[in-house]
């Protein structure tokens, strides 16, 4: 559970072939209508996912960059299943946890250590950091806390990274929450693999920027 790498490749192609089974009997304005895609032609769409703009094509469920770029397995399923599930429920602006969507409280645990530790690991002491490399997924800062972003990761999903700064007595915290609709666009072992793939971007920019 919560990391594709330890899916077997058997799986991988398991998945991508079942979902894209699914992409193949929807029709390109009912995706586009969903998901908050863009329709480019009857078996186009465009989906931004982390900031950048994929373009699928619906009867095969190919996926690809703009920039003719290759793109990882995991990512691939991650956007089929996003746009095969989502039924178009708007934001709530009600925050939930991982361990209240569908799935997600058994793996709560599992969802903090490969999420929430290297957050604070890398942020919890420079927290406008966090601001600045989550920046370039076009994120926006938030309210809550010292210091949150919000990232929309899809048109319809919304993640929140936020910190709370520490002192002498009290360490620092924070938590990874969710707009209440993801629970109508990903399934719960989706939704902890793409806040690991986005903490690990945000990691390695952080990594970057003292380097420098």
């Amino acid at each position: 559970m919560c990391s594709y790498e330890d899916i077997s490749r058997q799986s991988f192609e398991l998945a991508l072939n079942l979902a894209t089974k699914k992409l193949s009997s929807m029709e390109a304005e009912e995706i586009c209508r969903n998901s908050g895609a863009s329709r480019i032609d009857d078996d186009h769409v465009q989906i931004h996912y982390l900031n950048r703009p994929y373009r699928v094509t619906i009867s095969t469920g190919e996926v690809f960059l703009k920039e003719k770029e290759e793109v990882p397995v995991k990512d691939q399923i991650l956007i089929l299943h996003y746009l095969t599930k989502a039924d178009g429920a708007p934001f709530t602006n009600k925050l939930i946890t991982y361990g209240q969507i569908e799935g997600g409280r058994f793996y709560s645990p599992v969802f903090v250590q490969r999420n929430l530790d290297p957050i604070l690991k890398c942020f919890g002491d420079r927290p406008g950091l966090l601001l600045e490399v989550a920046q370039k997924f076009g994120a926006q800062r938030s309210t809550y806390g010292d210091a949150s972003v919000a990232v929309d990761v899809f048109p319809k999903a919304r993640i929140y990274f936020i910190i709370w700064k520490g002192d002498d007595e009290v360490p620092h915290g924070g938590t990874i929450l969710f707009d209440g609709n993801i629970r109508h666009y990903l399934a719960s072992e989706d939704v902890c693999v793409l806040t690991e793939i986005l903490v690990w971007k945000f990691v390695n920019l952080a990594k970057e920027a003292s380097s420098t």
